[in-house]
């Protein structure tokens, strides 16, 4: 009987640390933030403004930028020296149309590990995280 009430307690004890450790801590003051992440070994780079309103995120925008400064748009990997590619070209779109994604997907989920990687576009969803990350860290109270 003793071992059944311990082992209970140690239950009971191992969940309650379990809930307590699961809570979310972190308190942002509302406002608007911009965060960036490092370049990458070409040079580019990526932006997000989020909005925090209520302690919580409810507007989230992401792009990326080129090493010459340029906005990674629907021009984005249409010339590649003097060969064009289709192919390349594709690619980069996949990364273009993630930027949005990623976006709306932190505003619907409202956590940033919640957000889910677009098969494509990694380096981009990498970038995403580093600038959210800079953006929460300006706005943690």
């Amino acid at each position: 009987m003793r071992k059944r009430v311990f082992g209970l307690l140690l239950m009971l004890l191992f969940f309650s640390f379990l809930v307590t450790g699961c809570k979310r801590n972190t308190a942002y003051k509302d406002g608007i933030y911009v965060g960036k992440s490092a370049k990458d070994d070409r040079g580019a780079y990526g932006e997000t403004t989020i909005t925090i309103s209520g302690s919580e995120i409810t507007d989230c925008e992401f792009e990326t930028w080129q090493a010459d400064g340029s906005r990674k748009d629907e021009n984005y990997g249409k010339v590649i020296g003097e060969n064009p590619s289709a192919d390349y070209y594709e690619k980069a779109q996949t990364a273009v149309r993630a930027m949005a994604q990623y976006a709306e997907q932190l505003e619907e989920v409202k956590k940033l590990s919640d957000v889910d990687v677009i098969s494509g576009a990694t380096i981009s969803y990498n970038q995403f995280v580093e600038a959210v990350e800079d953006a929460l860290h300006q706005a943690k109270e």
